[in-house]
């Protein structure tokens, strides 16, 4: 799904375990990528009838699509593919470095919070699972993209419940759990995307974490408007967003809840961010680099290292994962 997945899995049998999961992963990618021609979710946006026929979790996938679409008032919208394209992101971006975001804020239009799309096409789109099938109108193309990711981290998740400790990273939408887990939880760094320290250690026994920004895919472009690009479009205009905003962090249940918070949050700008974060808490980092904690979500204090649980360090676009006391960027 153009980025990088990391699996950490615990006892009891926790290197089959995370086997059999890559291996799960490695079919939803084969089945939800739209960078695949070949893909299930490619043969959708191609296909000329209204009505296709879809398998379960092509159509599971669309539906938490339309859940955050009508979350979010149309805000976070996965019928935008056409508007990425023209905006340099037809193939997957994974490995490919980001250019400066420095230099893209310094050139940036005006900032203003994003908007739904006033025709909201989303809600043309059905999904039924009695007949099996998903109905649009053809040539409305959808895009697994954020959605695609934290939906993948949940049902992993979920098969990996019976053991003492995971965690799932979904290139930043990472969900966390375990059995033994409640008295001594996992430890996330959220990363700040551009300093050497991170923002905050949230500790968190089960549930998810997501950050969304925009120097995790961010690139030069010949348009005349503005002279980068990144990911995270605006719905009513089909362009990026500038709101103000480089990043947001949202903490929720799942990892689909999570990812949709997120998103929300960076595209409604520092007036609106709040609206998307107060519940579970977050937080998100304003165009001059400071950040603003929102809700219940405090950082805390290290665990000191011979003590202290598995951490794991969130970074723009993705996790490193690493042993208490070390750099990151390695499994423990």
């Amino acid at each position: 799904m153009g980025c990088m997945f990391r699996l950490l899995v615990g006892p009891p049998g926790g290197a089959a375990a995370a086997v059999a999961a890559q291996a799960e992963l490695a079919e939803m990618d084969a089945q939800l990528s739209r960078f695949r021609p070949d893909s299930e979710l490619s043969r959708l946006n191609a296909d000329p009838r209204p009505v296709v026929p879809a398998s379960p979790l092509l159509r599971a996938t669309v539906r938490a699509a339309l859940w955050a679409a009508q979350r979010t008032a149309g805000l976070v919208d996965a019928t935008l593919v056409g508007a990425l394209e023209q905006a340099g992101y037809a193939a997957s971006r994974a490995g490919a470095a980001s250019a400066p975001l420095a230099d893209a804020l310094a050139r940036a239009p005006e900032r203003r919070p994003a908007q739904p799309h006033p025709d909201a096409p989303w809600r043309a789109v059905v999904v039924d699972d009695r007949a099996g099938t998903i109905a649009r109108p053809p040539g409305l193309r959808l895009d697994s993209g954020g959605v695609g990711k934290g939906l993948a981290a949940d049902l992993i998740a979920h098969r990996l419940g019976a053991h003492e400790r995971f965690a799932v990273d979904a290139a930043g939408d990472v969900r966390v759990g375990g059995t033994r887990t409640a008295a001594r939880p996992h430890e996330i760094d959220i990363a700040h995307p551009w300093r050497e320290e991170p923002l905050g250690t949230l500790r968190i026994a089960a549930g998810a974490v997501a950050t969304s920004g925009i120097d995790s895919r961010l690139w030069a472009t010949a348009d005349d408007k503005t002279a980068y690009a990144h990911h995270l479009l605006d719905p009513a205009t089909g362009e990026s967003a500038w709101t103000g905003l480089v990043a947001a962090t949202a903490l929720a249940p799942t990892a689909l809840e999570a990812e949709t918070l997120a998103k929300a949050a960076l595209l409604s700008g520092p007036r609106g961010a709040g609206r998307w974060l107060a519940e579970h808490g977050g937080v998100v980092v304003h165009d001059d680099g400071e950040p603003e904690w929102i809700g219940p979500a405090r950082p805390q204090r290290r665990t000191p290292p011979e003590r202290g649980p598995q951490r794991l360090r969130i970074a723009l676009p993705r996790i490193a994962v690493s042993a208490p006391g070390s750099r990151g960027g390695r499994a423990a």
